[in-house]
């Protein structure tokens, strides 16, 4: 056997928990000035204020998640008086799921599962934060997703007017929004008391991410695993991107794909085809949080190429039984994620029929469907 390769138990891994895309890291650079303005905005909280709204607005990958839970990692450490809850949108997209998940972070259970409306629930938070004088600070991450499912205005509407009802409750929200999902309008009775301080995630320029991927090397890699020439391929491509996930997910695949031939070091080639899958991890983060009609429809979309609207229906009412509002609903919101995309025909009723394609490859859609 030759020296560089690995013993069947050995690994390049130093500490693979750093090269997974939900890892809160310890080193978390080159986002100071927006840490300081979100600090700023919750100050009043931990004098027994109402803290600032907030809205945390960037394309994906740009450290926007990360900075709100090093916030809350750091508001836990200070104080028992502020309560800060995140909550995933994706996961929990209506309101009743969102407050459910407030429940439990301030009872530490979740609430019954049937029986109890969902003014029962909000009246028992807010009763709470109001005897116990502590303030709830409440991130709704992926907040898009609420968008999507028509529930933005009832969630945020019921957080930033809670001390209409009860007095002594203090709520304030930090919405975390991709940028993707700019052209969302919020209800003006909502907007006109939301007033959230905006705070900008950039991309992250080359050097940036080449200092913090090298950080992820450095603590994630046993020495002389990663060369520069590797590192400087993997900054390359999550720069084309401009998505730091895609650098963080190409290092672990590099990394697998180097230990699958049994070598000690990670290849120029092991980047390379590894940058396939990685190059589409937003796509799979998307497909995750589809909703079973969602799946069905575009997994119909997948075998049916430049289908018509009509035809899709067809197809779509066929296999769920489902009406035509819910077929429109579950087709803008594919429309809305950036998954399927609509061309006109010029026939059809007034030249207005339209085909529905994909905005990915099939085999990359099914493949991550599991199909």
């Amino acid at each position: 056997m030759k020296k560089d390769l690995l013993m069947w138990d050995e690994t390049i891994f130093k500490d693979p928990d750093l090269l997974e895309l939900d890892h809160i890291p310890e080193y978390f650079a080159h986002r100071d000035t927006q840490m300081q303005t979100l600090m700023y905005c919750i100050k009043p909280a931990l004098r027994g204020g109402r803290p600032v709204n907030v809205q945390c607005i960037g394309s994906p990958g740009t450290g926007k998640t990360t900075a709100v839970h090093k916030l809350f990692e750091e508001i836990e450490k200070v104080t028992s008086k502020v309560i800060p809850v995140y909550i995933n949108c994706q996961a929990n997209s209506t309101r009743y799921t969102v407050f459910s998940q407030i429940f439990k972070k301030l009872f530490n259970h979740s609430p019954p599962s049937s029986g109890v409306s969902f003014h029962k629930i909000n009246d028992k938070i807010t009763q709470h934060l109001a005897d116990e004088e502590k303030v709830l600070v409440t991130a709704l991450d992926d907040v898009n997703y609420l968008f999507h499912e028509g529930e933005h205005n009832n969630v945020l509407y019921s957080l930033i007017r809670a001390h209409e009802t009860n007095p002594g409750a203090r709520i304030g929200v930090i919405s975390i929004l991709s940028d993707t999902g700019t052209g969302f309008h919020l209800d003006p009775k909502v907007e006109s008391v939301f007033l959230p301080e905006e705070i900008r995630f950039s991309r992250y320029t080359t050097d940036e991410i080449c200092d913090i991927l090298d950080n992820r090397v450095r603590m994630g890699f046993f020495p002389n695993v990663v060369a520069p020439s590797v590192l400087d391929a993997v900054v390359e491509y999550a720069e084309l991107l401009g998505d730091l996930r895609v650098g963080i997910d190409l290092l672990k695949r590099s990394g697998l794909s180097a230990e699958r031939q049994a070598s000690r070091t990670i290849s120029l080639e092991d980047v390379k085809t590894s940058y396939e899958t990685s190059k589409l991890v937003h796509l799979t983060y998307l497909l995750k949080s589809l909703k079973n009609e969602e799946t069905t429809l575009l997994e119909l979309i997948s075998g049916l190429p430049d289908i018509t609207a009509g035809e899709l229906y067809k197809a779509f009412h066929e296999k769920t039984g489902l009406g035509y509002t819910r077929y429109y609903e579950t087709l803008e919101k594919l429309l809305a994620l950036k998954l399927v995309d609509t061309d006109f025909t010029g026939k059809g009723t007034r030249g207005r029929s339209r085909i529905i394609k994909l905005k990915y490859g099939a085999e990359e859609i099914r493949k991550r469907l599991g199909k």
